[in-house]
């Protein structure tokens, strides 16, 4: 008995100094981040800060726990997605005492809250690194000695999306879960991209209307951001040749000669800024209601994709998190039915809140008007 406690014993003495070594061999650590830039981090994160709410998104598809990693974040999802909030919320209490720092813009970050935090790590988005206001955040930041790490699941999202991702799994020691999950986001573009490229013919023509009011119109979405995902489908988007590639205002003439085959409208909940309601929380029958009202537009209701009852809709938010595959995979479905029957982003869902989200994602995050 006495022998075998002191191999026990030694053996536990032996895989703890093989975890020390390890530990050292990796920190610091220094990556290329979202943007291109060099950045280090001396050790595994325990305090971060989020520049956007919305990576907190990101964070909960590669960590059981991602509230515990948190020291600080920015009001953005909780008030543009109060249902997301809500949900992670009940799982992890802890989320409504983490301090806010900011709304998401790099205006509205409190430097003295962020002082206070003794945070060791802040993670930002692309769109807030690519403002004066953001540049000048993570010069503070990094003034303070916090290492500041930008993601991008925004532009050029088929690419950075899986990239980011296993990044995020290398700072935070979770790689087998973020190599899963990009593994899953590439298997599942791969069968959409392979396909098209089998089956050259042109799909339909697209407008992508981005928070629809039915006395407006109208803000097309251009190649950028989700409007990469109507490309990859062989479709063409009315917008591809005539806006930056944000997307920008179209007028009701350029519209009408136009004339899209398939209408689709991005929204968020509750129509904070739109009269079309979807996403987190939204049950479908609202979703559809809401979508439907928002096509009365007397511009919108004359086009041929509205007449022929080819409408549909999304989470704008998925412009901004890691779910995006899921974006991809209903415009497959919509765009092109009879090459992508099988795809069904439902269940691409579930398997995602099965195999990798910490608070699964519920609501009505796509819809069609039939």
């Amino acid at each position: 008995m006495i022998v075998k406690r002191l191999l026990l014993l030694t053996l536990g003495l032996f895989l703890a100094c093989i975890s020390v070594a390890v530990a050292k061999e990796r920190w610091p650590m220094t990556l290329t981040d979202g943007i291109g830039r060099q950045v280090t981090i001396k050790a595994k994160p325990k305090a971060v800060l989020l520049g956007s709410g919305f990576n907190l998104v990101a964070l909960s598809l590669i960590h059981p726990d991602p509230v515990s990693l948190l020291a600080g974040w920015s009001g953005d999802m909780k008030g543009d997605n109060p249902e997301i909030y809500k949900d992670f919320v009940a799982k992890f209490p802890a989320l409504a005492d983490v301090p806010i720092i900011g709304d998401g813009t790099g205006d509205g970050l409190s430097f003295e809250t962020i002082l206070s935090l003794k945070a060791d790590l802040a993670i930002m988005a692309n769109w807030q690194a690519d403002t004066e206001l953001g540049k000048r955040a993570i010069d503070y930041l990094e003034s303070t000695g916090v290492p500041v790490f930008v993601v991008d699941f925004n532009s050029d999202p088929m690419k950075n999306t899986p990239e980011n991702m296993r990044l995020l799994g290398k700072i935070l020691e979770r790689e087998e879960q973020a190599n899963a999950f990009a593994d899953f986001y590439e298997d599942h573009l791969k069968r959409i991209t392979d396909r098209v490229r089998a089956n050259p013919e042109p799909g339909p023509t697209v407008l992508m209307d981005a928070f629809p009011d039915p006395d407006r119109c109208c803000y097309a979405y251009g190649t950028g951001g989700l409007g990469e995902f109507i490309g990859i489908t062989g479709s063409r988007n009315i917008a591809d040749k005539n806006l930056p590639r944000q997307g920008g205002i179209v007028s009701s003439e350029y519209l009408i000669k136009a004339d899209p085959d398939v209408y689709i409208a991005t929204a968020s909940p509750g129509g904070t800024y739109s009269i079309f309601s979807v996403g987190p929380g939204v049950s479908a029958e609202e979703a559809r209601r809401t979508l439907g009202q928002a096509v009365k537009n007397p511009v919108l209701a004359n086009l041929s994709g509205v007449q022929k009852g080819r409408v549909h809709g999304l989470w704008n938010f998925f412009n901004a998190v890691p779910l995006n595959i899921l974006a991809a995979e209903a415009f497959a479905h919509w765009l092109r039915p009879e090459m992508f029957a099988d795809i069904d982003p439902d269940q691409s869902l579930k398997e995602i809140n099965k195999r990798f989200a910490a608070v699964p994602f519920k609501g009505s995050y796509w819809i069609s008007l039939k």
